[in-house]
C-alpha cells in the first residue's frame, strides 16, 4: 500500500526522492527500477516534435520502396544515428503572436478592449 498517491508524485519533480515520498521504499524501488525519462519540449507540443520527426524520416529515408523489415529497420536506425550525430533539432516557427492571429477562437485577446 502506498503511503502517498500517483497523483501526488505525477505532480512532483521525477526524482527519487519525489517517488520515495510518495511509496513505500519498496515499491519505489520498483517503479524507479522501471522508468525510463525521456526530454520533451518546453516550447511546442512533444506531439508536434514526433510528428516532425516523422515527416522528416519520411522525406528522407522512406521516400523509396524498401524491400523488407530487416532492411527497413536496417536503414531506419542509420538514418536516425546520422541524425543523432548531427545533433539536429527543430526550429520552432510558430509563435504566440501567431498563435493568437490564427488561433482567436482558443485564445482569448490579451487586451480586454480587443
Amino acid at each position: 500500500m502506498p503511503s502517498g498517491s500517483w497523483s501526488s508524485w505525477t505532480t512532483a519533480h521525477p526524482t527519487p526522492a519525489a517517488l520515495y515520498a510518495a511509496f513505500l521504499p519498496a515499491e519505489a524501488k520498483r517503479i524507479w527500477d522501471r522508468l525510463e525519462f525521456h526530454h520533451t519540449p518546453k516550447q511546442g507540443s512533444w506531439l508536434n516534435a514526433a510528428e516532425i520527426e516523422l515527416s522528416i524520416l519520411s522525406r528522407q529515408c522512406l521516400d523509396r520502396r524498401i524491400p523488407d523489415q530487416t532492411t527497413l529497420r536496417q536503414e531506419v536506425e542509420a538514418w536516425a544515428a546520422r541524425r543523432n550525430a548531427a545533433q539536429a533539432t527543430i526550429a520552432w516557427q510558430f509563435t504566440a503572436a501567431d498563435a493568437r492571429r490564427k488561433l482567436t477562437k482558443l485564445y482569448p485577446p490579451l487586451d480586454p478592449a480587443e
